[in-house]
């Protein structure tokens, strides 16, 4: 008996030791410090001190990776932004060929935070979308044309892989079942937990998703490319799947009518620019901690509960920005919602996030149940009371997640003026010029993380 309790003892020590508290937290919030307040560089030092140095990506090296491709990409370098972006996608391959066995076992034994962040399907889709601009940027359309496509074929392929990825969780929590005797499924879909869930997550049943997995920007982005190529059939289908998933944007409405026009001939395309505003900055994650009702685990604790991930909303930089011309005024309209993006994701993995969480709390808290409940054992009571520190001490959600995204993404097209000079307007009378070069049509992509920050400002000219 001595040594079962010595040998649990180790186990426990062994797995506070890995688990810790819950640093993911702490280092983004680090990271998002120096982000929000426009210190990329220091910011991209940081993730990528956080970058393992294995062949084998593990952790957080992908979070680290996309966190380190963004701090580059706001300082205008597009080759290192390229080149790490790269390195995300192999880690994203890397994962997706192959499987991960142990992955429920080690977030039932411990938490989710021990599974490597594999990545969003909207990660791998504006991985392929931010390598598309940059290649934009370095005038290598070609190259751009292959990240577009492959960021289309990402959003066709994404509600399949997500639903293939439920059937494997459902496989694992099944063996589970059998050889821990906890039903996670049945105990998620309790109406006493459903009732606690919807108390703290009132927005999951009203919340208004896109299609499964479309990021309205890619399809939109891509499409003014398709323009600027002169695949005008092309252009003008995914602008016209964009225009339905944004029907109040009037310039969407505008490119599909010229998408349609350059097709039958009509004119040609020509002084033609799009302002793309990359505004503010999407969600973080918080921790939200849960009551479980009792009956579900054991009737020999008094108390348990569960750590779930919670989105946190942050600011746009701005409602909009106004574009001044010598022939007009021109706003930027939203074309998407990155926070819907996100929350579209999270909405639908959320059912697994729960059934995670509780089959790793019923297994922690039969193991307190089964040791408490022996009797003049002082040895089980001890082990009792260090699997409920365990418990306590690796209940803790996973809160990684890609925070150097946007709030949204807005949109205005315009003739380019005589003057080739646009002055910017980004709230109250501050304002920035953009001088367009000489070339045929341009794209100025603006972004602006915050309210008072430099914008980055840069322009491709076509």
């Amino acid at each position: 008996m001595r040594i079962k309790v010595i040998t649990v003892i180790s186990v426990l020590i062994a797995g506070l030791c890995l688990t810790g508290c819950n640093p993911a937290m702490n280092d983004l919030g680090e990271f998002n410090n120096d982000f929000e307040s426009g210190n990329f560089k220091q910011a991209g030092q940081f993730a990528e001190g956080k970058v393992g140095k294995d062949n084998n990506p593990s952790g957080s090296d992908l979070l680290w990776t996309l966190q380190l491709a963004a701090s580059q990409k706001a300082q205008l370098d597009h080759a290192g932004s390229i080149a790490t972006f790269d390195k995300a996608e192999e880690m994203m391959n890397h994962f997706a060929s192959n499987s991960e066995v142990l992955d429920t076992v080690g977030s039932t034994i411990v938490n989710d935070n021990v599974v490597p962040y594999k990545g969003q399907e909207y990660d791998g889709i504006m991985v392929n979308t931010y390598k598309a601009l940059d290649f934009l940027a370095e005038k290598k359309p070609d190259l751009a044309r292959v990240e577009f496509n492959r960021a289309l074929d990402r959003q066709m392929r994404a509600r399949e892989h997500f639903n293939e990825e439920i059937r494997k969780l459902e496989a694992k929590l099944d063996k589970e079942k059998e050889e821990n005797k906890t039903d996670a499924r049945a105990m998620a879909d309790n109406p006493d937990v459903q009732s606690v869930v919807n108390a703290n997550y009132p927005n999951l049943s009203q919340f208004e998703p896109y299609p499964d997995f479309v990021n309205p920007f890619t399809t939109y982005l891509a499409g003014v490319y398709f323009l600027l190529i002169g695949e005008n059939s092309r252009a003008a289908d995914l602008l016209k799947e964009t225009a339905g998933m944004v029907p109040d944007n009037d310039y969407i409405k505008k490119d599909l009518a010229l998408a349609d026009d350059l097709a039958s001939g009509k004119v040609k395309l020509e002084n033609q620019c799009w302002v793309i505003f990359e505004n503010g900055l999407g969600p973080t994650k918080g921790e939200t901690r849960i009551d479980l009702p009792l009956i579900l685990v054991s009737n020999r604790v008094y108390y348990t509960g569960v750590a779930l991930p919670k989105l946190c909303p942050r600011s746009i930089a701005y409602p909009y920005l106004t574009i001044r011309t010598d022939d007009g005024e021109y706003q930027t309209r939203q074309v998407a919602d990155m926070e819907r993006v996100i929350e579209t994701e999270f909405n639908k993995d959320f059912k697994g996030i729960l059934m995670r969480a509780i089959a790793s709390a019923a297994v922690k808290t039969a193991a307190q149940a089964v040791l408490s409940s022996r009797k003049n054992d002082e040895g089980g009571k001890l082990a009792a009371f260090l699997v409920a520190a365990y418990s306590a001490a690796t209940t803790a959600a996973d809160v990684r997640i890609w925070t150097a995204l946007p709030k949204d993404f807005q949109v205005a097209r315009f003739a380019i003026p005589p003057s080739r000079v646009l002055m910017v307007f980004a709230g109250g009378n501050t304002a920035f010029d953009v001088h367009i070069p000489p070339c045929k049509n341009a794209i100025v992509y603006i972004r602006i993380i915050n309210a008072g920050a430099t914008p980055v400002c840069e322009v491709l000219a076509f």
